[in-house]
């Protein structure tokens, strides 16, 4: 992990276009900003935790026994 200090207004950048600026400190927050090519997908690490233990319990599910559930 690369750790950097940086003060309100100042920024990073990875992979020569994605752009992330500290935006407010406030208290124990701190604000960020992102600026990224729209292809590039943004998730705070829980809702990205939750999607891919949404996708793997879609992959654990039987084909078969999902069809029978959703024809009854």
């Amino acid at each position: 992990m690369l750790a950097l200090t940086r003060k309100k207004g100042e920024a990073l950048v990875i992979n020569n276009n994605i752009e992330i600026t500290v935006l407010e400190i406030r208290g124990d927050q701190i604000k960020i900003g992102i600026t990224a090519p729209k292809d590039v997908p943004v998730y705070r690490k829980e809702v990205y935790l939750q999607i891919q233990k949404e996708n793997q319990e879609a992959l654990n599910v039987d084909g078969l026994d999902a069809l029978k559930g959703i024809i009854g």
